[in-house]
Protein backbone atom coordinates (compact mmCIF):
# COMPACT_ATOMS: atom_id res chain seq x y z
CA UNK A 1 0.00 0.00 0.00
CA UNK A 2 3.02 2.06 0.24
CA UNK A 3 3.01 2.70 -3.50
CA UNK A 4 -0.62 3.97 -3.62
CA UNK A 5 0.73 6.96 -0.98
CA UNK A 6 3.01 7.85 -3.41
CA UNK A 7 0.93 7.84 -6.12
CA UNK A 8 -2.26 9.81 -4.30
CA UNK A 9 0.46 12.98 -3.27
CA UNK A 10 0.16 14.15 -7.24
CA UNK A 11 1.57 12.62 -9.66
CA UNK A 12 5.67 12.41 -9.69
CA UNK A 13 6.70 14.28 -6.39
CA UNK A 14 8.77 13.21 -5.12
CA UNK A 15 9.63 9.11 -5.36
CA UNK A 16 12.22 8.85 -2.95
CA UNK A 17 12.48 11.13 0.17
CA UNK A 18 15.33 9.33 1.83
CA UNK A 19 17.89 11.39 0.18
CA UNK A 20 17.12 15.26 0.28
CA UNK A 21 19.59 17.55 0.79
CA UNK A 22 19.29 19.72 3.59
CA UNK A 23 18.14 23.22 2.89
CA UNK A 24 20.95 25.56 1.83
CA UNK A 25 21.57 29.21 0.73
CA UNK A 26 21.26 30.00 -2.67
CA UNK A 27 22.74 33.55 -4.27
CA UNK A 28 20.89 36.50 -3.62
CA UNK A 29 17.88 36.71 -6.36
CA UNK A 30 16.74 39.78 -7.73
CA UNK A 31 13.15 40.77 -8.65
CA UNK A 32 11.38 37.98 -9.33
CA UNK A 33 11.29 36.02 -12.62
CA UNK A 34 7.81 35.91 -15.22
CA UNK A 35 6.69 32.92 -16.74
CA UNK A 36 4.17 32.72 -19.12
CA UNK A 37 1.07 30.15 -18.10
CA UNK A 38 -0.86 29.12 -21.12
CA UNK A 39 -1.53 25.55 -19.50
CA UNK A 40 -4.70 26.67 -16.79
CA UNK A 41 -7.15 28.78 -15.41
CA UNK A 42 -9.15 29.84 -12.12
CA UNK A 43 -11.91 26.68 -12.06
CA UNK A 44 -9.64 24.27 -14.17
CA UNK A 45 -10.80 20.20 -12.22
CA UNK A 46 -9.19 17.35 -12.78
CA UNK A 47 -9.73 14.20 -11.59
CA UNK A 48 -7.90 10.63 -11.46
CA UNK A 49 -8.75 6.69 -10.70
CA UNK A 50 -6.36 5.09 -9.29
CA UNK A 51 -6.21 1.26 -10.13
CA UNK A 52 -5.24 -2.35 -10.39
CA UNK A 53 -6.70 -3.03 -13.32
CA UNK A 54 -10.01 -3.52 -12.96
CA UNK A 55 -9.28 -3.03 -9.14
CA UNK A 56 -10.09 0.68 -7.91
CA UNK A 57 -7.45 1.60 -5.33
CA UNK A 58 -8.02 5.82 -4.76
CA UNK A 59 -9.33 8.96 -5.58
CA UNK A 60 -6.90 11.95 -6.61
CA UNK A 61 -8.35 15.89 -7.62
CA UNK A 62 -6.43 18.92 -8.44
CA UNK A 63 -8.37 22.02 -8.41
CA UNK A 64 -7.13 25.94 -9.30
CA UNK A 65 -9.74 27.33 -6.63
CA UNK A 66 -9.57 30.97 -6.76
CA UNK A 67 -7.06 34.00 -7.76
CA UNK A 68 -6.10 36.26 -4.65
CA UNK A 69 -3.42 37.99 -3.12
CA UNK A 70 -0.39 37.57 -0.96
CA UNK A 71 2.13 39.77 -0.51
CA UNK A 72 0.89 42.55 -2.23
CA UNK A 73 0.92 39.98 -5.30
CA UNK A 74 -1.35 38.16 -7.54
CA UNK A 75 -1.61 34.31 -6.55
CA UNK A 76 -3.41 31.47 -7.56
CA UNK A 77 -4.98 28.79 -4.65
CA UNK A 78 -4.91 25.43 -5.72
CA UNK A 79 -5.98 22.41 -3.40
CA UNK A 80 -4.77 18.78 -4.19
CA UNK A 81 -6.88 15.81 -2.19
CA UNK A 82 -6.43 12.21 -2.45
CA UNK A 83 -7.94 9.75 -0.82
CA UNK A 84 -8.02 5.70 -1.09
CA UNK A 85 -11.05 3.78 -1.89
CA UNK A 86 -12.62 0.42 -2.17
CA UNK A 87 -10.37 -2.53 -0.13
CA UNK A 88 -7.89 -0.46 -0.17
CA UNK A 89 -9.71 1.35 2.63
CA UNK A 90 -9.29 -1.81 4.81
CA UNK A 91 -5.60 -2.06 4.15
CA UNK A 92 -4.11 1.45 4.22
CA UNK A 93 -6.64 4.28 4.63
CA UNK A 94 -5.48 7.05 3.12
CA UNK A 95 -6.84 10.82 3.13
CA UNK A 96 -4.26 13.85 1.84
CA UNK A 97 -5.12 17.35 1.64
CA UNK A 98 -2.90 19.65 -0.15
CA UNK A 99 -2.72 23.54 -0.35
CA UNK A 100 -0.87 25.70 -2.04
CA UNK A 101 -0.85 29.25 -3.04
CA UNK A 102 1.32 30.36 -6.38
CA UNK A 103 3.14 33.63 -7.29
CA UNK A 104 0.59 34.21 -10.62
CA UNK A 105 3.75 35.53 -12.95
CA UNK A 106 6.75 33.93 -11.13
CA UNK A 107 4.72 30.12 -10.79
CA UNK A 108 6.11 30.37 -7.20
CA UNK A 109 4.44 29.57 -4.23
CA UNK A 110 4.37 31.97 -1.40
CA UNK A 111 2.33 29.57 0.82
CA UNK A 112 1.96 25.45 1.76
CA UNK A 113 -0.52 23.52 3.82
CA UNK A 114 0.09 19.83 4.09
CA UNK A 115 -2.58 17.93 5.74
CA UNK A 116 -2.54 13.91 5.33
CA UNK A 117 -3.41 10.70 7.01
CA UNK A 118 -2.23 7.31 5.89
CA UNK A 119 -2.93 4.08 7.58
CA UNK A 120 -3.19 6.37 11.24
CA UNK A 121 0.37 8.05 10.15
CA UNK A 122 -0.03 12.12 9.92
CA UNK A 123 2.07 15.23 9.21
CA UNK A 124 0.85 18.52 8.85
CA UNK A 125 3.07 21.27 7.58
CA UNK A 126 2.31 25.60 6.70
CA UNK A 127 4.94 27.02 4.93
CA UNK A 128 5.23 30.54 4.16
CA UNK A 129 8.19 31.02 1.01
CA UNK A 130 9.73 34.48 0.93
CA UNK A 131 11.95 34.76 -2.00
CA UNK A 132 12.87 37.84 -1.72
CA UNK A 133 15.21 36.16 1.34
CA UNK A 134 15.34 32.82 -0.53
CA UNK A 135 13.66 31.21 2.72
CA UNK A 136 10.68 28.76 4.25
CA UNK A 137 9.46 28.68 7.31
CA UNK A 138 7.17 26.17 8.89
CA UNK A 139 4.86 27.73 11.06
CA UNK A 140 3.56 24.65 12.53
CA UNK A 141 6.93 23.34 14.15
CA UNK A 142 7.39 23.79 18.06
CA UNK A 143 10.36 26.34 17.45
CA UNK A 144 9.62 27.96 13.79
CA UNK A 145 13.04 29.38 12.00
CA UNK A 146 13.85 30.19 8.07
CA UNK A 147 15.65 27.46 6.27
CA UNK A 148 17.31 28.36 3.32
CA UNK A 149 16.23 27.38 -0.57
CA UNK A 150 17.35 27.91 -3.49
CA UNK A 151 15.88 30.55 -5.66
CA UNK A 152 12.41 29.71 -7.77
CA UNK A 153 11.72 26.48 -5.01
CA UNK A 154 8.81 24.67 -5.66
CA UNK A 155 6.76 22.90 -2.75
CA UNK A 156 4.70 19.54 -3.68
CA UNK A 157 1.96 21.18 -5.63
CA UNK A 158 3.33 24.28 -7.10
CA UNK A 159 5.67 21.60 -8.57
CA UNK A 160 3.23 20.30 -10.78
CA UNK A 161 1.53 23.49 -12.04
CA UNK A 162 4.94 25.25 -12.77
CA UNK A 163 6.06 21.52 -14.93
CA UNK A 164 2.83 22.24 -16.79
CA UNK A 165 4.31 26.16 -17.09
CA UNK A 166 7.84 25.32 -18.27
CA UNK A 167 8.90 25.59 -21.70
CA UNK A 168 8.87 22.02 -23.01
CA UNK A 169 7.60 22.16 -26.60
CA UNK A 170 11.53 22.09 -28.01
CA UNK A 171 12.51 19.18 -25.77
CA UNK A 172 14.02 16.68 -27.53
CA UNK A 173 14.56 12.56 -26.06
CA UNK A 174 17.00 12.85 -22.93
CA UNK A 175 16.35 16.49 -22.04
CA UNK A 176 15.82 17.04 -18.68
CA UNK A 177 13.61 19.38 -16.80
CA UNK A 178 14.93 20.53 -13.42
CA UNK A 179 12.85 21.41 -10.09
CA UNK A 180 13.69 22.05 -7.12
CA UNK A 181 11.36 21.23 -4.17
CA UNK A 182 10.71 22.00 -0.26
CA UNK A 183 9.25 19.45 1.48
CA UNK A 184 10.13 18.12 5.36
CA UNK A 185 12.18 21.01 5.82
CA UNK A 186 14.78 19.43 3.23
CA UNK A 187 15.35 20.11 -0.32
CA UNK A 188 14.77 17.45 -2.60
CA UNK A 189 16.47 18.13 -6.73
CA UNK A 190 14.27 16.14 -9.33
CA UNK A 191 14.11 16.14 -12.77
CA UNK A 192 11.72 14.83 -15.83
CA UNK A 193 13.73 13.02 -18.55
CA UNK A 194 11.48 13.58 -21.69
CA UNK A 195 12.10 10.23 -23.99
CA UNK A 196 9.23 11.73 -26.79
CA UNK A 197 5.60 11.23 -27.94
CA UNK A 198 2.75 8.71 -27.91
CA UNK A 199 -0.50 8.29 -28.73
CA UNK A 200 -2.36 7.28 -25.46
CA UNK A 201 -5.99 6.13 -25.86
CA UNK A 202 -8.71 7.35 -22.93
CA UNK A 203 -12.39 7.14 -22.66
CA UNK A 204 -12.77 10.17 -24.72
CA UNK A 205 -10.66 8.91 -27.81
CA UNK A 206 -6.71 9.22 -28.71
CA UNK A 207 -4.78 12.02 -27.66
CA UNK A 208 -0.93 12.54 -28.39
CA UNK A 209 0.84 12.92 -25.13
CA UNK A 210 4.46 13.61 -24.17
CA UNK A 211 6.37 10.78 -22.45
CA UNK A 212 8.28 11.30 -19.08
CA UNK A 213 10.22 9.68 -16.56
CA UNK A 214 11.55 10.93 -13.16
CA UNK A 215 14.95 11.36 -11.88
CA UNK A 216 15.44 11.16 -8.40
CA UNK A 217 19.28 12.08 -6.96
CA UNK A 218 20.78 9.78 -4.75
CA UNK A 219 23.72 10.98 -3.11
CA UNK A 220 25.38 13.19 -5.72
CA UNK A 221 23.95 10.98 -8.54
CA UNK A 222 20.97 11.21 -10.31
CA UNK A 223 19.13 7.73 -11.22
CA UNK A 224 16.13 7.48 -13.18
CA UNK A 225 12.84 6.03 -10.87
CA UNK A 226 12.19 2.37 -12.54
CA UNK A 227 8.83 1.98 -13.84
CA UNK A 228 7.69 4.78 -13.37
CA UNK A 229 6.02 6.46 -16.62
CA UNK A 230 4.13 9.68 -16.73
CA UNK A 231 2.32 10.86 -20.26
CA UNK A 232 0.78 14.35 -20.04
CA UNK A 233 -1.03 16.17 -23.41
CA UNK A 234 1.04 17.32 -25.99
CA UNK A 235 -0.24 20.80 -25.65
CA UNK A 236 -0.19 23.97 -23.78
CA UNK A 237 -2.47 22.48 -21.24
CA UNK A 238 -0.07 19.52 -20.54
CA UNK A 239 -2.54 17.88 -18.49
CA UNK A 240 -1.36 14.55 -17.35
CA UNK A 241 -3.23 11.35 -18.95
CA UNK A 242 -2.01 8.54 -17.07
CA UNK A 243 0.72 7.70 -14.40
CA UNK A 244 1.71 4.19 -14.35
CA UNK A 245 3.96 2.38 -11.79
CA UNK A 246 5.26 -1.27 -12.51
CA UNK A 247 4.99 -4.01 -9.92
CA UNK A 248 6.62 -7.53 -10.03
CA UNK A 249 3.04 -8.61 -11.30
CA UNK A 250 1.02 -6.09 -13.27
CA UNK A 251 1.24 -2.01 -12.69
CA UNK A 252 -0.84 0.63 -10.65
CA UNK A 253 -2.26 3.11 -12.75
CA UNK A 254 -3.57 6.59 -12.03
CA UNK A 255 -6.04 8.11 -15.19
CA UNK A 256 -7.63 11.04 -15.78
CA UNK A 257 -11.46 10.01 -15.38
CA UNK A 258 -13.03 13.78 -15.64
CA UNK A 259 -12.49 17.42 -16.09
CA UNK A 260 -13.73 20.79 -16.43
CA UNK A 261 -12.97 24.07 -17.67
CA UNK A 262 -9.46 23.50 -19.38
CA UNK A 263 -7.58 26.27 -21.03
CA UNK A 264 -7.37 24.94 -24.01
CA UNK A 265 -9.70 22.48 -25.92
CA UNK A 266 -8.53 19.13 -25.46
CA UNK A 267 -7.71 17.75 -29.11
CA UNK A 268 -9.03 14.18 -28.69
CA UNK A 269 -9.34 11.55 -31.91
CA UNK A 270 -11.63 8.66 -32.38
Amino acid sequence: MKLLTLLIPFFFLPFNVADGGDATLASEQPALREISNNAFNKGEYLKYRIHYGIIDAGIAELSVKDITSKNGRQVYHMVGKGRTTGMAEWFFKTRDIYETYIDAKAIVPWEFVRDVDEGGYKIKRHVLFDHDANTAKDILEKKPKDYNVPENVQDILSAFYYARCAETENMKPGDMLPIEIFMDHEIFPFQLKYLGTERMKTEWGYIDCKKLIPVVQEGRVFREEEGLTLWVTNDANKIPIRLEAKLAVGSIKMDLMDFRNIRNPLQFKK
